[in-house]
């Protein structure tokens, strides 16, 4: 068992080995989801799937010598197309298919997977929909991708098309530290977004790590009810958020550290948890005024006044 796929992705996962245990497996199917959700994942479990020796259960023993050759990307059955440069080109698309004759395409069955297939220029778009719309032997082609409204309808049409669910907070952490981000720094991206590719994003850029000093500052100013938290909004938090979005983030941030402070509370100081929950009430009132238009000063300001009792 995929133990990643069994635990982020059931639905699809019993999805599609219901459909090889039963023999219903569609030639083309269109896996959408956000980056790092495990679309990748199922491509390489369902051509270790259909190609193993030594099925066990309805499960690929990832030991043979086609399980190894899939995992190190060199069995001659699989093909994997990803951009080159900024886009996939039809001359791809183009040696694929005459790969695939090279090979006995009609006598052998043959995998391949699209990455990115929203990436596809308009050329190799349509060669590949002639492709799929005229197949000529047995072939199972999985498009990858999390932009699926970028991909032709009339190639959506050909597919049949499986929605994986963006990760649960565990589960992004996990995946964030995997690749190379800090615990903490993981932790705090997963209660901004569900969304790995979001997520990676929000991280690289280098403002994030200067917000999330910035917040951390002006939590321990609204902990200590200190009136520097209210001089620390001008000072810094509005030259630091000029777009809503990143305004929206900074909100989102402070309250993760009531949140951490509240699961400390938990079973201790009944007082301590009742202001927690009371500062937790009034940062949600606050991003409610800024998601009306309200300016984001004023809504910090109002919301230090509020918190340290100066209401």
């Amino acid at each position: 068992m995929d133990t990643f796929l069994a635990q982020n992705q059931p639905l699809v996962y019993s999805q599609i080995k219901k459909s090889v245990e039963h023999g219903r497996l569609a030639h083309a199917y269109l896996f959408e989801g956000d980056q790092g959700v495990g679309k990748h994942e199922l491509s390489l479990w369902l051509a270790k799937r259909l190609f193993c020796t030594q099925v066990v259960d309805n499960e690929p023993c990832n030991k043979c010598n086609n399980c190894l050759r899939i995992a190190a990307g060199e069995h001659p059955n699989l093909w994997q197309i990803k951009p080159d440069g900024q886009s996939i080109k039809v001359d791809q698309i183009r040696q694929l298919q005459q790969e695939f004759v090279r090979s006995g395409f009609e006598s052998r069955l043959q995998f391949f997977t699209i990455s990115h297939a929203d990436k596809m220029n308009a050329s190799a778009a349509n060669s590949l929909l002639k492709f799929l719309e005229e197949p000529a032997g047995s072939f199972v082609a999985i498009l990858e991708t999390y932009s699926p409204g970028k991909i032709l309808p009339t190639i959506q049409s050909r597919c049949q098309i499986l929605h994986f669910a963006p990760l649960n907070t565990q589960a992004l952490v996990a995946k964030l530290v995997q690749t190379g981000t800090g615990t903490e720094s993981a932790t705090l991206l997963a209660a901004l977004t569900n969304s790995y590719q979001k997520a990676v994003e929000i991280s690289q850029e280098e403002w994030f790590n200067e917000a999330k000093a910035a917040v951390s500052q002006w939590y321990l100013y609204l902990a200590n009810n200190d009136l520097m938290a209210f001089v620390y909004v001008q000072k810094k938090l509005t030259t630091l958020a000029k777009e809503k979005e990143r305004q929206q983030l900074l909100l989102q941030m402070l309250m993760q550290h009531f949140r951490q402070a509240r699961s400390k509370l938990l079973n201790g100081d009944v007082l301590a948890l009742k202001e927690n929950t009371r500062r937790i009430e009034l940062l949600l009132e606050a991003e409610q005024k800024l998601g009306a238009n309200v300016s984001f000063q004023n809504v910090c300001e109002q919301l230090v006044l509020r918190m340290i009792h100066q209401d």
